[in-house]
């Protein structure tokens, strides 16, 4: 018996094997996107400041509403100093 003629046999299984799949797709696609954010790290040898090399204008959460950068000076200074 296939899955889908086991799908036509009991049709009160037909509404958990949609939930259980949409719960599915949305579980991989939300590791798929996080793994693609700029503050993951997956090989830490590389690059050990990986978060120097982040764009500070460009926004790092899915909606940003009115949300301007702009550098601080004495952070700026401190940074050069460390370097």
């Amino acid at each position: 018996m296939s899955f889908f003629q086991m799908l036509r046999a009991k049709k009160e299984l037909i509404p958990l094997v949609g939930v259980v799949t949409f719960a599915a797709v949305g579980a991989v696609s939300v590791s798929i996107y996080s793994l693609f954010k700029t503050d993951v790290i997956i090989n830490k040898t590389g690059n050990p400041e990986p978060w120097e090399a982040i764009d500070p204008t460009q926004p790092q959460k899915l909606l940003t509403i009115q949300q301007k950068w702009k550098p601080i000076e004495e952070l700026e200074k401190v940074k050069k100093l460390t370097k």
